[in-house]
């Protein structure tokens, strides 16, 4: 009789982790990453070698991805949810789009079509964002929509645009969306 209730405790436990919600998406985490893209913004906007300016970006990338990482890491408590159920959905849906984004960031800079560059980031990302926002809280596929019609924008205005772009989106946006993730779901 023991082990039948161990088993079916267990089914109910797994059953219940799957269609749950991935909610450690870090609130406060993604303020600071949106406060790390302005001070980037801010610095690269008058560079004149896209060189760079896209080694300055890449840096920013690899901080704000430390930082979300990490934001979330502190945020599950547990790193086993993060692999495990919606954890594991979420990280899943995410990975193609950017991992793509690398690929493609990778061929642009081969071919130096540095234009590109700022609408395909904030266009793939959001696609990230809105794929694993399936499997999370509400703000977080509406976050991806606000990446996707901006990345979009971003890829049909001139260069001086550009960087305005970038810090409205991997600033603004996610400092916003950050805080109403804090506010209503926790750091």
């Amino acid at each position: 009789m023991n082990d039948r209730a161990v088993r079916d405790l267990r089914y109910i436990r797994e059953t219940m982790e799957r269609a749950g919600s991935f909610t450690a998406v870090p609130g406060w985490g993604g303020v600071l990453m949106g406060a790390t893209a302005i001070v980037t913004a801010y610095f690269t906007r008058n560079i004149e070698s896209r060189e760079v300016w896209f080694i300055a970006w890449m840096a920013e990338a690899v901080l704000a991805a430390a930082v979300g990482v990490l934001a979330m890491l502190r945020k599950s408590r547990l790193p086993a949810t993060l692999l495990q159920g919606p954890g594991r959905k979420f990280a899943m849906s995410l990975f193609p789009a950017l991992a793509g984004g690398a690929v493609l960031t990778a061929v642009l800079y081969q071919q130096q079509l540095f234009g590109l560059m700022p609408g395909m980031w904030l266009l793939l990302y959001g696609v990230a964002i809105m794929s694993g926002g399936t499997y999370s809280v509400k703000a977080v596929p509406l976050m991806g929509a606000g990446f996707m019609a901006l990345g979009t924008f971003t890829l049909f205005v001139p260069w001086s645009w550009a960087e305005w772009c970038m810090a409205a989106g991997f600033g603004g946006l996610q400092i916003i969306f950050g805080a109403v993730i804090a506010r209503k779901h926790g750091g």
